[in-house]
């Protein structure tokens, strides 16, 4: 078999090793980026206001006077809950919608 003929494995393996760094590199900036961003909703007609960051983690929650009901704590309490998981479902979608635009669409686990 004479030398030098045929498809160079190692040469495409380096260049798909540096494909793969850049992805990562991309999506570690994607990523910071998105945990930087906040994200907000409302529920209750406005009466409570959620923020979260793209870490999922609460920011700021908001409060309508007119809400605040000392004998119905229990509405108050599944308005926050609502606002606070919508809230997350908003950061992941757009988690998810970055990500797809880096990976095309590919389902690599782990990530959004």
């Amino acid at each position: 078999m004479a030398k030098g003929r045929g498809p160079s494995m190692p040469g495409n393996m380096g260049n798909m090793m540096k494909q793969m760094q850049k992805m990562q590199r991309d999506m570690e900036k994607i990523q910071a980026e998105l945990d930087a961003r906040e994200f907000e909703t409302t529920v209750g007609g406005g009466a409570v206001k959620v923020r979260v960051n793209g870490k999922k983690e609460v920011v700021s929650i908001h409060l309508e006077e007119s809400v605040v009901d000392p004998e119905d704590i229990e509405m108050l309490q599944d308005l926050i809950i609502a606002a606070v998981n919508q809230a997350v479902k908003i950061a992941d979608e757009a988690v998810a919608k970055e990500m797809s635009k880096l990976t095309g669409g590919m389902n690599i686990p782990g990530l959004g």
